[in-house]
């Protein structure tokens, strides 16, 4: 689920927006009144949407998604001209007076957009830095020297023992390095 920050000058606007949002399922971890709170909630959540106003106290819009964490997303509610011809990137737009269903579907869309920016990243594998692969290399070299194994048995060596003990491969190697040094 997706978390959900709402920040709007007026106190009750924010309540209302919230009540909607949640009626529709989704789930609003905040209800800001400035700037900087809708600041400290976003860096305190993973990732997440900031649905905001044009106009805070304490900041405007723009500089509002300059503070932002760059896995939160923005959606803007003011009117066109307050956001036409401005740089909108990293930001969605919605005109006053708003729709519920064009709120609602926005979000959704985003929501989506975010779980596919997450499924990508996860799927993604961690590329290790030169100490992690030299220490593998360094144990592939010691198997394939003590027990005369060919640099691809060494290396599924090293994978299986890594699936079957559910380390790491890294942690793996620096085991098989200290059992061989024993």
């Amino acid at each position: 689920m997706t978390n959900i920050i709402v920040a709007f000058s007026k106190p009750e606007d924010g309540k209302n927006i919230k009540g909607i949002l949640m009626r529709s399922g989704f789930q609003v971890v905040a209800v800001c009144a400035s700037g900087a709170q809708a600041i400290t909630a976003a860096e305190s959540v993973n990732s997440g949407i900031v649905v905001s106003g044009y106009r805070f106290e304490d900041m405007m819009y723009d500089e509002l998604r300059q503070c932002l964490p760059a896995a939160v997303d923005m959606l803007l509610i003011a009117s066109p001209s307050r956001w036409s011809g401005q740089n909108m990137k990293g930001m969605i737009c919605l005109p006053m007076p708003l729709k519920v269903h064009d709120l609602v579907d926005t979000l959704e869309m985003m929501v989506q957009s975010q779980a596919r920016i997450r499924r990508k990243q996860r799927l993604r594998p961690k590329e290790r830095n030169m100490e992690e692969q030299n220490l593998i290399m360094r144990a592939k070299e010691l198997l394939m020297e003590r027990n005369n194994m060919t640099e691809s048995e060494a290396h599924r060596y090293i994978q299986k023992c890594s699936m079957d003990s559910g380390t790491n491969l890294v942690e793996t190697a620096q085991m098989v390095i200290s059992l061989i040094h024993v």
